[in-house]
């Protein structure tokens, strides 16, 4: 059986040539944005690769060992395309891309030259430049546990286990607007005060839609929740856009039983002895009976 390769492979050892590149782009949130350098689109596995990004790659730069393979993608910043707010927003950031090798007069006749994802993305004078990362990159980040007093999950994933859709502690509100700080204002919410403090903010619709950023302050203030972050959003939400709020978790043990009621998902280490155990020494008016110092 001749595969889509060996059909390449047997065009590229005729004497005249008819390739491109394409390149297929797969964003965190499912979207699919498909490219080449051809002066015409193409279509293949029921994917449309449009020709009128301008999208061009450097050569790639690939090994047989763990050190990231590598490239560089550039290309004019377009509506159709890629946008500049996408890119502000974080919406590119480790997308997935798959980069082939075609035969435009055939395009059934192909082969992967690059698979791997986006790493960083800079923009400049209505063009970006983006690197791309090859598979082996996941290979060479840090892994394993530290082991602290503190809860290393994140609340709500696949570790801490807890549903953030009960209700209480998840709403979703119309912004309202934002005061002269620059803080986000809401209608009341049922929820104590401090209640989002580390929580999580959510753009669910509008042009900034997906991005999420840190909650630093949770309060009621003349009537109205105000609700300030750690860093401004890339793209602001407008009034009316829908906001999801999220609980927020200081990653206590305490916070875990009593607010969130799920201290058997706890992924800390509450017990460990901490730095006055190890200056603890005895003492003439305690009980020295070999027992635990810390009493």
């Amino acid at each position: 059986m001749t595969t889509a390769r060996d059909q390449l492979l047997d065009h590229l050892a005729t004497a005249t040539t008819t390739t491109c590149r394409c390149w297929g782009v797969t964003r965190a949130d499912g979207m699919f944005l498909g490219f080449t350098d051809h002066d015409r689109d193409l279509t293949f596995d029921g994917r449309t690769y449009r020709a009128a990004s301008g999208m061009t790659a450097k050569a790639l730069q690939m090994g047989t060992g763990l050190s990231v393979d590598n490239s560089e993608a550039m290309g004019a910043l377009s509506d159709a395309a890629i946008r500049e707010e996408d890119i502000a927003a974080g919406r590119f950031d480790g997308a997935e891309i798959v980069c082939w090798l075609v035969n435009w007069a055939d395009v059934t006749a192909r082969m992967i030259l690059f698979r791997g994802s986006f790493g960083e993305v800079t923009r400049q004078a209505g063009a970006f430049h983006v690197e791309l990362r090859g598979l082996t990159d996941a290979l060479n980040q840090m892994g394993g546990r530290v082991y602290v007093k503190t809860c290393s999950a994140v609340l709500g994933d696949s570790a801490c286990r807890f549903d953030l859709d009960q209700p209480g502690f998840s709403f979703e509100v119309p912004l309202q607007g934002r005061d002269a700080l620059g803080r986000y204002l809401f209608d009341p919410i049922a929820a104590d005060e401090g209640w989002l403090e580390r929580g999580r903010c959510r753009i669910v619709t509008g042009a900034g839609g997906g991005q999420v950023g840190l909650v630093k302050f949770d309060q009621t203030i003349a009537g109205q929740r105000v609700v300030e972050l750690w860093s401004r959003f890339a793209v602001e939400p407008d009034v009316g856009d829908m906001i999801r709020l999220e609980a927020g978790c200081d990653k206590l043990n305490a916070t875990c039983q009593t607010k969130f009621d799920n201290f058997l998902n706890f992924q800390g280490f509450p017990h460990l002895p901490g730095e006055d155990w190890l200056t603890s020494y005895p003492v003439s008016s305690q009980v020295n009976d070999g027992g635990s110092l810390m009493r």
